[in-house]
């Protein structure tokens, strides 16, 4: 979604995502660029600049993943209690 606004820095990605690894997120633009959805450009500066920006075929999924964002969003709440009650059943089973 953070790429559906433009071209952005590899540590600016990291940065606005927060809580991401290096290397997960490495791993996960490379995946990315082999399905095609992305687009990886090495500037050659010191140090070297990578920016990496969507293809056409990545801004076609951007309608149908702020649809899903925007249902996840809708229903945080419910999924937080389907967490909790999750993890209470699993606490249950591991201590009988």
């Amino acid at each position: 979604m953070l790429l559906g606004e433009g071209p952005l820095r590899f540590s600016a990605l990291k940065r606005k995502i927060g809580g991401v690894s290096q290397r997960m997120l490495t791993l996960t633009l490379r995946g990315l660029e082999r399905d095609g959805m992305v687009t990886r450009t090495v500037l050659p500066t010191n140090p070297p600049r990578v920016d990496y920006e969507l293809t056409s075929l990545g801004y076609s999924l951007k309608e149908p993943v702020e649809a899903l964002g925007m249902w996840a969003y809708s229903h945080m709440q419910a999924i937080d209690m389907a967490r909790l009650a999750f993890d209470q059943r699993q606490s249950g089973e591991d201590h009988g």
